[in-house]
């Protein structure tokens, strides 16, 4: 078995190791810091950060990655009943959809008040998106995530009731479709995630197919869509 160093990254620079000799578990690097440009850096290079309090920043690209392609959701005859029970927006409620991921797995959760605030900056910068599920004009459901290039990297959900998060991914998979994204990063594996369509893919595909979707168009700035009902409500901004 090889020996695989784990390098500490430059406080005085964004540079990051090439992911595609990191370990299976995909442990690229550790330290740094947070800093927006750094994180944009890293979801550029197919790197997020992923870490527990007490612990220094650890940088991962996993092998494999999971992916959702849009056209390839799938959505179970319930699910689909659902998709008319909730209004989804997106863009209205940032900080409210990543404090209500963070709440729901306190004691165990890696989005700690850093994270917190670099997405929410990342967000006023037009970056980080999230998609928000209403019943009753009550904040029930949702997920969030960073738009770079033709790629979605989704970071975490939430569900207050049945069906709100998976109704967020189904909504978040057209707005995809809408906006020509290549695919949505879903990072670890999730069987979850796998019932709803999403794959494993080696990690050195994943990086490819990065590679191409950052060379199309970024849809920087916020987003304006709105589902009463099933259908798409055309107010994107």
């Amino acid at each position: 078995m090889r020996e695989i160093l784990i390098p500490k990254l430059s406080p005085y620079n964004h540079l990051f190791p090439d992911p595609r000799y990191a370990s299976t578990e995909g442990l690229v690097a550790f330290g740094g810091d947070l800093h927006p440009d750094r994180i944009l850096r890293a979801y550029r290079e197919g790197i997020f950060p992923w870490y527990s309090e007490g612990d220094p920043i650890l940088w991962w690209s996993p092998d494999p990655r999971l992916v959702l392609y849009p056209q390839e959701i799938k959505i179970s005859r319930s699910l689909r009943k659902s998709l008319k029970k909730f209004e989804v927006r997106t863009d209205t409620d940032f900080s409210g959809v990543i404090r209500n991921c963070r709440d729901l797995r306190l004691g165990n959760t890696w989005i700690l008040p850093e994270i917190i605030e670099v997405f929410e900056e990342l967000h006023e910068r037009g970056f980080a998106h999230s998609i928000e599920v209403y019943k009753d004009g009550k904040l029930v459901g949702g997920l969030y995530g960073l738009s770079i290039g033709a790629a979605f990297f989704g970071e975490s959900m939430f569900s207050l009731v049945s069906d709100a998060s998976k109704v967020a991914l189904v909504r978040l998979c057209e707005i995809a479709g809408e906006l020509g994204f290549d695919f949505i990063d879903c990072q670890v594996p999730s069987d979850h995630l796998k019932r709803m369509g999403a794959k494993e893919i080696a990690r050195g595909r994943f990086l490819d197919e990065l590679e191409i979707a950052l060379t199309k168009k970024s849809h920087i700035g916020k987003w304006n869509f709105k589902y009463e009902s099933a259908t798409l409500q055309d107010k994107k901004g």
